[in-house]
């Protein structure tokens, strides 16, 4: 018995905290305060469950309540954003922390709350919460691993005195490894390392991915205090952490310690008067835009008046603070008042997006927003015209699709919207991740749309000369499948940077323009049975380099309307690529399957497996 209620006694607590939180009627009876142990005086735990205690030791919450009026002491607040590659855990350990914390987990991946990347096991959007530990309040920020989104990771350092990145113990250094510690380096934050997924014993090669993290960092010209970094040992799905390789593997207190030694207090003088740069907006169906980001200088209270600037200093508007909210766990606190130091979203105005400077109206300079990396490939969007446009979505007209654009670059910083151009506009972004994030969540939305193929940004130097994105990519295949990738690198005019053995795959770095590499992936995908690994983020802009080779391609097309069908379909796939399956209305002129032709091939020829298919090549 005892050693079940000790196993859920970190869910209890974390009920019996928000439950305090929430009800007033409660709250008017007793209050847990603040970094206490509620139900520690009821228990005696026997020595047998030394990991448990140790847990309940991690415990000391805050249950805070709506009316919260005394802000937490600026030397006991860490500000501190969990910075990664894709897929190196980060999101995962998040949920430990919180867990340990006391905050009871419906599921995984809770950071992660948007449909998409629940369905894609990605984190999209930067995302803050808090936790107390020994009466230290840690705002921690998970950011996007991948590439593409970047500009969310360059946007919250602005909200952070610290980081913490975790590194897989077998991959090690990658491609967003480079770009968020670079970032993070370049903002003079105090790092603090993990290697994660230490309990894969048979892959991990602890002391190259060591060595490569230092190199990293001497590279990137970290200072002296930068480089004094402690580095901990960790499993995130197992909710460990330890100083050393042989250490005890009970809990993440070393973790918490060592955020707690090595990330300074957030500066800011109290008494001055309020600012705040606006870092996340989120719109709420009641309060509207909810503005977030860390208060720089002075307090707030519920009520008060304030002026949004912007970055030029002009006013864009006055409001009155409707809201204060702060995360806290998994739940939304609302508060009477915030001070420097803490991460708060601000309800009560309706111009004002991020990068605007909010602060009190004697406040003339706005803070300066930390510039993000400009977008190196652009679509063309405009209405579905087929013959099928308005069967399936609500949103046919142009109007609310610019709308609903311009609405995204005001929380999506890395985005731009050009002016319309007749029935089509222009849209810029990171990468066809990005951009295809956004074309899914149009869909989702009832939008019925035409794309355009993606291509590059170009720019001009001061001497009137074109520059190109330059990408830096990383493919990781089996040993047998490496003369696939360097047949198809070559094709494309990429310079090999690195080739070596990472846990008996070959792992490639190349250097190749970003229009070369359009379609690879998948092509990689086909090639390699699905086994590839490949991921890319923005070098530098280049010099344009002159055409690169193209294939020829064939094409199936439908020469009549009508719906696919299964056997149609399967005389075909021996063909090339399928874009679509069986049950696909389609109408004449709809593309149905890419084929690659041999340099020779030439002419029309028809197809025998289905009378409304016709093959071409496309020369």
């Amino acid at each position: 018995m005892l050693q079940n209620l000790n196993k859920n006694l970190p869910r209890a607590i974390g009920r019996l905290s928000r439950t305090v939180a929430s009800c007033n009627s409660v709250r008017s009876l007793f209050t847990v305060r603040q970094h206490s142990r509620p139900l520690g005086l009821l228990l005696s735990v026997p020595s047998g469950f030394s990991k448990q205690t140790t847990h309940v030791e991690a415990l000391r919450l805050n249950a805070s309540s709506s009316n919260r009026s005394v802000a937490t002491d600026l030397s006991m607040i860490r500000n501190v954003a969990i910075i990664a590659h894709v897929d190196h855990g980060k999101t995962t350990l998040v949920d430990q922390l919180l867990q340990q914390s006391g905050s009871a987990l419906s599921e995984e991946r809770v950071m992660d709350s948007n449909a998409i990347e629940k369905e894609r096991g990605i984190t999209i959007m930067a995302k803050n919460t808090s936790i107390t530990w020994r009466d230290y309040k840690l705002n921690i920020v998970d950011t996007p691993g991948h590439g593409d989104f970047g500009g969310e990771v360059e946007r919250v350092l602005s909200m952070v005195d610290g980081v913490v990145l975790v590194v897989d113990a077998t991959e090690g250094v990658m491609t967003q490894t480079k770009f968020v510690v670079s970032k993070a380096l370049a903002a003079g934050k105090r790092p603090v390392v993990v290697l994660n997924k230490m309990d894969r014993a048979a892959t991990i090669r602890v002391d190259e991915v060591e060595g490569e993290i230092f190199d990293l960092f001497m590279s990137l010209g970290a200072t002296p205090e930068q480089m004094d970094y402690p580095t901990l040992y960790a499993s995130g799905k197992a909710g460990w952490a330890t100083r050393s390789r042989t250490g005890g593997r009970d809990n993440l207190i070393p973790l918490f310690e060592a955020i707690v030694s090595s990330v300074p207090a957030p500066p800011g003088d109290r008494s001055a008067p309020f600012s705040m740069l606006v870092t996340t907006v989120e719109s709420d169906n009641f309060l509207g835009r909810i503005l977030t980001g860390r208060v720089r200088t002075g307090s707030l209270v519920v009520g008060g008046r304030l002026n949004a600037l912007a970055l030029d200093g002009k006013v864009i508007e006055e409001a009155r603070v409707t809201k204060l909210m702060i995360r806290q766990g998994l739940d939304r606190i609302w508060v009477d008042e915030a001070a420097a130091g803490d991460i708060v979203g601000i309800a009560g105005f309706s111009k004002a997006s991020a990068t605007s400077t909010l602060c009190s109206p004697e406040v003339t300079e706005p803070i300066q927003a930390t510039p993000i990396d400009p977008p190196v490939l652009s679509m063309m969007f405009g209405m579905n015209s087929s013959p099928l446009a308005g069967k399936e979505g609500t949103q046919t007209t142009f109007p609310p699709l610019i709308k609903r654009l311009r609405k995204e670059t005001e929380s999506n910083l890395s985005l731009v919207v050009g002016e319309p151009k007749g029935e089509s506009v222009e849209v810029r972004g990171r990468g066809e991740l990005q951009l295809g994030v956004l074309i899914e969540n149009l869909r989702r939305e009832g939008f019925e749309l035409n794309i355009s193929p993606p291509s590059v940004v170009y720019r001009k130097d001061d001497n009137g000369q074109t520059l190109e994105p330059l990408e830096e990519v990383t493919i990781e295949v089996e040993a047998d499948h490496s003369r696939i990738v360097i047949e198809k690198m070559v094709h494309r005019s990429g310079e090999m940077v690195e080739l070596k053995d990472v846990a008996g795959r070959s792992r490639f770095t190349y250097r190749a323009t970003s229009r070369a590499l359009f379609g690879l992936r998948a092509e990689l995908m086909m090639a390699t049975s699905g086994t590839a690994v490949m991921n890319q983020t923005f070098h530098s802009y280049v010099p344009f380099k002159g055409q690169l080779e193209q294939y020829r391609r064939g094409a199936l097309v439908s020469m009549a309307d009508g719906v696919t069908t299964g056997y149609a379909l399967a005389m075909l796939e021996a063909r090339g690529q399928l874009f679509v399956g069986p049950g696909t209305t389609v109408y004449k002129g709809t593309e149905h399957d890419e084929m690659w032709l041999p340099r020779s091939a030439c002419g029309v020829r028809r197809t025998s497996a289905c009378a409304c298919l016709r093959g071409y090549a496309l020369l």
